[in-house]
């Protein structure tokens, strides 16, 4: 299998290290929103953007990280490595929009 498919969302395998991981600082942004169960507007890489309701994080055996979300009722897994930038929607959120664009890994 050479690539993923999440809700329209395509990405080849090599382009990017799925397995790297995202700095602690961003990561404690999305452990907050989990949390509080934020809903977060998120956009991707590939300027996809998704509305839904932080739940939890999971890493995969392979160590991928993925932010797990759910919107009426299906649940989605978002590897974090594709994430442009989050900002909540929740209001009296602890923290505003977050780019995850230029973190340092």
């Amino acid at each position: 299998m050479d690539g993923s498919l999440i809700r329209g969302i395509r990405w080849t395998l090599g382009t990017t290290d799925m397995t790297a991981p995202i700095s602690c600082d961003l990561h404690d942004h999305l452990e907050v929103a989990c949390l509080y169960r934020y809903r977060l507007l998120i956009e991707l890489t590939d300027r996809t953007q998704i509305i839904a309701q932080a739940r939890t994080t999971l890493t995969a055996s392979d160590k991928t990280e993925y932010l797990i979300l759910e919107e009426s009722g299906q649940v989605q897994r978002i590897p974090m490595h594709l994430i442009a930038w989050i900002e909540p929607l929740t209001e009296g959120a602890r923290f505003g929009r977050v780019n995850f664009t230029n973190r340092a890994r």
